[in-house]
């Protein structure tokens, strides 16, 4: 475990900035590709797994259950809680809403834009 781990100081990653970059969109772009390309398109969908992932897990301690609580309660399996939290698995949205709102007594709202 390093000193930062240790002092529970998140990780800095270095940025090589001998390119030139500027802003957040010009870091994705050289990394993951532009907008619109393949790359980039499942870079964000991965991504967008994780905040809804984070999201849920935020919901669920709110509620103060456990992963256990809420698979029981929506049946499901803790293990498939875990791996939506943390965004390795792309979930139905007829899961999604069970799990927001069978399981966590939520609503869900979409907006499109």
């Amino acid at each position: 475990m390093n000193t930062s781990q240790k002092n529970k100081t998140p990780l800095r990653h270095k940025v090589d900035n001998s390119r030139g970059v500027t802003s957040l969109e010009e870091l994705l772009d050289q990394r993951y590709g532009v907008q619109g390309s393949k790359e980039r398109t499942e870079f964000e969908i991965k991504a967008k797994a994780f905040a809804i992932g984070e999201i849920i897990r935020e919901e669920r301690k709110l509620a103060k259950m456990t992963q256990e609580q809420l698979a029981k309660k929506t049946g499901t399996k803790k293990s498939f809680i875990s791996r939506i939290e943390n965004g390795h698995t792309d979930i139905q949205l007829s899961t999604l809403y069970r799990l927001i709102e069978t399981g966590l007594g939520k609503q869900i709202s979409f907006t499109i834009s």
